[in-house]
Formats: C-alpha cells, sequence, structure tokens
C-alpha cells in the first residue's frame, strides 16, 4: 500500500493548496487525507487506478472543507496575524504574474477550477479526472474547455468574468 501512495504526497499537498489555498489547512487535509486511505484501503476497488481513488478522497474532503468554511467564514484576529502576511509582496513581474494568475484562477467555478488543476497541474488524464469528480468524461471535456477559454479571456483583459472585448469602452451619446 505505502508504496503506492507514498509517490503521491506531493502531488495531493500541490492540490490540496491550490484548492484551499492555506498551507496549513491544505497540510491538515492531506493527513486526513492519508489517514482515511489507510483506514479504509480494504475498500478500494482493486481493479481500479489506486491514484484516482486517493485523489478523488482527497477532493471530496476538500470540497467538504470549502462548503463548511463558506457557512461559517473565517475569522483570524489581527493580533494573531504575522507581520509577513500583511506585507506588500515584492515587485518582481514573474511574482506579481503569478499572483494574477491564480487570483484569476480562483475566480473560476469551482467545477472548471477543480478540472483545469487536475489536468493541467496533477496531470491526470481525462479518465483519472472523471473518475476523482464523479462526472462523465464529455463533462470533463467541457469544462476544461471552457476554463481554458475563460482563463485566457482573463488574462487578455485583465478582468475577472468579462469577455474579449470587456476592456474596450464604448461611447453612449
Amino acid at each position: 500500500m505505502m508504496p503506492l501512495v507514498e509517490p503521491l504526497i506531493p502531488s495531493l499537498r500541490r492540490y490540496a493548496r491550490s484548492m484551499i489555498r492555506d498551507p496549513e489547512a491544505a497540510d491538515d487535509l492531506v493527513q486526513d487525507c492519508l489517514e482515511r486511505v489507510i483506514s479504509r484501503w480494504h475498500q478500494r476497488r482493486v481493479d481500479g487506478n489506486p491514484r484516482a481513488w486517493v485523489f478523488t478522497i482527497l477532493h471530496n474532503l476538500a470540497m467538504n472543507q470549502l462548503k463548511r468554511s463558506a457557512r461559517r467564514g473565517t475569522h483570524v484576529g489581527i493580533e494573531d496575524t504575522d507581520e509577513s502576511v500583511l506585507a506588500v509582496p515584492g515587485s518582481q513581474e514573474d511574482h506579481l504574474q503569478l499572483h494574477r494568475v491564480l487570483g484569476l484562477l480562483a475566480t473560476l467555478p469551482e467545477d472548471q477550477r477543480s478540472v483545469l488543476l487536475l489536468v493541467s497541474v496533477e496531470a491526470l488524464s481525462y479518465s483519472e479526472t472523471a473518475d476523482v469528480l464523479g462526472v462523465p468524461l464529455g463533462t470533463v471535456m467541457s469544462r476544461l474547455s471552457r476554463a481554458r477559454h475563460r482563463l485566457h479571456a482573463m488574462m487578455e483583459t485583465g478582468m475577472p468574468g468579462r469577455g474579449h472585448n470587456a476592456g474596450h469602452l464604448r461611447r453612449v451619446k
């Protein structure tokens, strides 16, 4: 079991961090996922893909956590916040571009963002992604296409949720 699961840990952490956007909470999520994998290893489909099964567990845990936090909201006391969190990010262009892309990625609908991350970042096949999300293969391809198109359009205009011409003003008389 462990030789199959251990190499997945960096990918699980990366996927959890991109979904949760809090490194500590993401690490806790991966820990919960690994506990479930170990305790339920006997329940997996023997002929199935263990990688997809593990990512399915992580995805479902992440969705539950996101729903829970959306209901509760987050509370952070200003006295508990590290000063480095409040600091202004560096001015390096690559760093700014990365934050811009991550910000635009965060504006994508959850279903599109999940597919885009699993296929593009975690290199899961369309079939594996369909298994993880519990949707048909055609839905994965459709969501991926819409996510890529939407992200590309937002990158061109610099405006979340807008099309190609959204950055242009029109004259009204």
